[in-house]
């Protein structure tokens, strides 16, 4: 019958306990067969032991991980998307299988989860490197479990990346709203008000998205200034100057995550295009977007 061992208890934060976690996994042979058994199903145990050099019957939670995040450039693209897409497709089911799988997600996804925790971290936010990361690991198990991502179209770790970024994003200003007024009225503490170069930095984000046509409207509402919002404008615009997304590309994801979606149909009239086209184009944006999140060693 299939078990989920305990996490292990280690000395180090979230991301060592997964790992250490991984490892117990790993020996599980209950485990083991029931990857083997997905594969098998799945149609992908012949592609998966052929890249990993494995006999089909010996699959397991390791070299599905090898699948998920290649080292050496031989798995393609499209085996690893077709292996992620199958696993969160079985995340969705609610019982002890889905949750096997969700878990073997995480594990996939652990250097996009370290990236963007690094990216959360500010001075002076009240939140630990490992407080964040919890908060990360725990949005990217609710969205692997949440249905969504094995359903669109583009590729499925890029669509996973984003979307627990927006999680974070969310949940890290609702709790700097929610802490904010106990701070304010204790006298020995900081004011929560944004300071100087944290107001500063927002204001520079909002006029450069604005001058890169990323806001959909002249208007910018309060809820396009929260720090998930700000957050989503910076890593285009950043994308944008590298090269990475062109203009367009900044657009289509700019005008589509935020409080006031800009409906596909009006933003394919307002550029000339149809609207397939444009969330096509969306669809390639958030894939390149995330590209340096998705499925490679953590730095």
């Amino acid at each position: 019958m299939l078990t989920l061992s305990q996490p292990a208890r280690t000395a180090g934060g979230i991301f060592d306990r997964l790992d250490a976690e991984w490892a117990v996994l790993c020996a599980d042979t209950s485990v083991q067969a029931a990857v083997t058994d997905w594969l098998m199903a799945d149609h992908l145990a012949d592609d998966v032991a052929a890249v990993t050099d494995s006999w089909v019957r010996n699959l397991g939670p390791v070299q599905l991980l090898a699948t998920l995040r290649p080292r050496d450039g031989v798995v393609t693209d499209a085996l690893t998307d077709a292996v992620l897409r199958a696993l969160l497709h079985r995340a969705a089911g609610g019982d002890r299988s889905a949750t096997l799988a969700a878990r073997i997600v995480v594990q996939a996804m652990i250097p996009a989860a370290v990236r963007l925790t690094r990216g959360q971290v500010r001075p002076f936010g009240g939140r630990t490197f490992d407080d964040i990361g919890h908060m990360t690991v725990a949005a990217l198990f609710e969205v692997a479990c949440s249905g969504r991502i094995h359903t669109r179209p583009g590729r499925p770790a890029a669509n996973l990346a984003l979307d627990t970024l927006r999680h974070v994003c969310a949940e890290l200003a609702a709790d700097r709203e929610e802490r904010g007024e106990g701070l304010a009225a204790a006298e020995d503490l900081a004011d929560s008000a944004p300071g100087p170069a944290e107001m500063a930095e927002a204001w520079a984000i909002r006029a450069a998205a604005a001058a890169a046509g990323l806001q959909p409207a002249v208007a910018v509402s309060e809820a396009e200034s929260s720090r998930a919002r700000l957050e989503l404008l910076e890593l285009v615009l950043d994308a944008m100057e590298t090269g990475t997304l062109s203009p367009a590309d900044g657009r289509s994801i700019a005008w589509h995550y935020t409080a006031e979606p800009v409906p596909d149909t009006a933003a394919a009239a307002r550029v000339g295009t149809t609207a397939g086209a444009w969330q096509r184009r969306r669809s390639r944006a958030v894939a390149r977007l995330t590209a340096s999140l998705q499925l490679a060693p953590a730095a």
